[in-house]
């Protein structure tokens, strides 16, 4: 629901209910991953998507239904071979949908939505397959670990009860732990515990969707590439910071797109500012005075991705001095450069182009190379592993 959950959260703003279709799993060559949602209003607005288009009537119908039944269901939808006018994907690949009626004064939802809309860091996890009592059932998990039940409404629009698990103290303990796991990785994507309430795989499925801040994308150096590589990242969804040590070219008028600005030195700044996991450095100075120290530096980071502009011959002397100040063979290994994919590109929007394109393929495990009469994967787990298994999705 997080590709949604602004529109979601001014439905709830606006008192209207709703349901919600949220893909839980995902098998094969699915268009769409975990967390894909699309939902209906009581006024049979829809808003989302679950396949780009395969299935979206038949989900839009359970939506439907569910607003008039108040029951949660889980639907599971793939390709027939049998019958070729049946629903399905025509893809090939299978896909778990979890279909939840959701009130719009219902106060964990609203928390939920309301955090999401705002990037912080917060889960939800709703039980997608165990007994009839808890489908649909839901937690809200903070940061912390502290968890708020009473989200879900297993019975209805109108019901209502006491904890998100019901009478189920240990089941809701792990269930929030399980989530808060899930939580601190920044992972969407299901986890199974027994219904007793212990950690161990058994009869209830949790689909826990993380909400977490935008990834960050720093861009070093004022250049007219950064312009528009500062659009191609905040259309990925990162947020944008750009740095330079020239106060003359690091401007908000030069880059109005960008989230923050900072002028200071490269490297000085990274060493001062938070980075993870999910962070991508864009090295675009292509100056060995501000190159040198900074790679040292963001070489060493556990960072997602780290590239640097320049011509062959400049990064041949880069690696070079990049071995001088001792950085190793498998260190410099995780230097993109030149930086971006062969496009053929030649503007700076084509440039950002083809280093976004580098970034997006480093990130989910791509090749790179054209489809077309290739043979490879279309969809690919973040280490390079085609999607041919239910698997869980990464939160960006």
């Amino acid at each position: 629901m997080l590709d949604i959950a602004g529109a979601l959260n001014r439905w709830v703003e606006e008192g209207r209910d709703f349901a919600v279709a949220t893909v839980v799993t995902v098998g094969g060559s699915a268009p769409r991953g975990p967390g894909a949602a699309l939902a209906v209003d009581s006024r049979g607005t829809a808003i989302g998507s679950v396949s780009g288009g395969c299935v979206e009537g038949a989900v839009y119908e359970l939506c439907v239904q569910a607003l008039d039944d108040g029951r949660t269901i889980l639907e599971r939808f793939g390709y027939s071979d049998e019958d070729a006018f049946a629903v399905g994907l025509t893809c090939g690949g299978i896909i778990e949908v979890l279909v939840t009626p959701v009130r719009a004064n219902a106060p964990g939802y609203a928390a939920w939505l309301s955090a999401a809309a705002r990037g912080e860091t917060v889960a939800l996890a709703r039980v997608a397959r165990g007994p009839a009592e808890l489908l649909g059932r839901a937690l809200l998990v903070h940061a912390d670990g502290s968890y708020d039940g009473g989200v879900g409404d297993a019975r209805g629009l109108g019901g209502s009860y006491d904890g998100g698990l019901g009478d189920r103290p240990e089941l809701e303990r792990n269930a929030a732990a399980e989530a808060r796991a899930m939580l601190d990785a920044g992972r969407t994507g299901t986890v199974e515990i027994s219904e007793d309430g212990s950690h161990c795989p058994g009869g209830v499925t949790l689909f826990v969707e993380s909400s977490v801040p935008p990834p960050r994308m720093i861009v070093f150096g004022a250049v007219d590439f950064a312009a528009a590589l500062v659009r191609a990242g905040r259309f990925l969804g990162y947020h944008v910071t750009v740095c330079d040590a020239r106060p003359v070219f690091a401007t908000r008028v030069r880059f109005p797109e960008a989230d923050d600005i900072v002028v200071d030195w490269p490297h000085r700044y990274l060493r001062r500012t938070e980075t993870d996991h999910r962070t991508v450095l864009c090295v675009l100075t292509h100056d060995a005075k501000f190159d040198v120290p900074l790679l040292e530096t963001a070489l060493r980071l556990p960072v997602a991705f780290v590239g640097a502009m320049g011509s062959r011959r400049t990064h041949e002397d880069r690696d070079h001095r990049l071995r001088e100040v001792g950085l190793t063979d498998r260190e410099l290994a995780r230097l993109h450069s030149p930086i971006g994919l062969d496009l053929g590109a030649r503007t700076p929007e084509e440039t950002a182009l083809s280093i976004a394109a580098e970034i997006v393929a480093a990130r989910r495990g791509g090749s790179g190379v054209p489809l077309t009469g290739s043979g490879t994967p279309i969809h690919h787990d973040a280490d390079g592993r085609a999607t041919g298994v239910v698997r869980p999705g990464v939160a960006a």
